[in-house]
């Protein structure tokens, strides 16, 4: 299936993108921001670990999962204040 043009691409197992009604923000900040740019691309390497280690494909266990589930959501929750942040300032 092909992607719109400056669509993101998603990492998440059910195909929904992180912050549907940010995308363009998102896409905004990617490109001027460097620390929000770097949280984004640490949390999508997280999400394919997370993913890969649930698949079997990596080895580790359950409390490795749940540690880096953690991680991710700290980051996940950061990224959500920039993007707030940044939507009441523009």
């Amino acid at each position: 299936m092909a992607r719109e043009a400056g669509a993101l691409p998603s990492p998440h197992p059910l195909g929904e993108p992180m912050f549907p009604e940010y995308r363009e923000l998102i896409s905004q900040l990617k490109g001027k921001d460097y620390h929000f740019s770097r949280l984004f691309d640490e949390h999508n390497a997280l999400d394919h670990q997370i993913a890969n280690l649930e698949a079997k494909l990596l080895p580790g266990g359950e409390a490795e999962v749940d540690k880096l589930k953690k991680a991710k959501l700290q980051l996940k929750d950061q990224l959500h204040q920039i993007l707030q942040k940044a939507a009441q300032s523009s």
